[in-house]
């Protein structure tokens, strides 16, 4: 049994100790540029928008809407930096909740379609990141080294 869990359980975590700085960095890298090239075509045709949030019922769309594009394209801006990380994934996260309620819950008629929603997916990637942070290779953990602190939250 030893065997077994050295071989395939802590050889596998001692190689991937070794790169536990690339996990989040890919992640920060595709969904921040995904959602910064969203935010920006959104925010570069408002009015169009405007009328899809009206459309789904989004409450205040005039409002809303340059909120969210702003959100998505400087969130995500954020997110390839790694500045302040866990604030825009976080942010993101609703976004992809009230998304997935106001535009595609008419949809769902069992689990496997919620699940297989693209913004599930993306909601799950943002809330990973708003929890773990964003990993070694970041603006964030600069920030902590150059303020002086030793500890510095994964």
């Amino acid at each position: 049994m030893n065997f077994i869990v050295n071989l395939l359980i802590l050889l596998p975590a001692q190689i991937a100790s070794y790169f536990s700085w690339a996990g989040p960095l890919i992640m920060r890298l595709v969904v921040g540029y995904t959602f910064m090239l969203a935010g920006w075509g959104k925010l570069t045709n408002l009015p169009q928008v405007t009328e899809n949030f009206i459309g789904w019922g989004i409450p205040f769309p005039k409002i809303l809407t340059p909120f969210v594009s702003g959100v998505e394209c400087f969130g995500g801006a954020m997110l390839i930096l790694g500045l302040f990380t866990r604030i825009p994934a976080a942010m993101l996260a609703v976004v992809m909740l009230v998304a997935i309620k106001s535009a595609k819950w008419g949809d769902v008629d069992s689990l496997q379609t919620l699940l297989g929603f693209e913004e599930m997916t993306y909601f799950a990637a943002f809330t990973w990141l708003a929890i773990a942070g964003p990993g070694a290779a970041s603006l964030d953990r600069l920030l902590m080294k150059s303020a002086g602190y030793n500890e510095v939250p994964a």
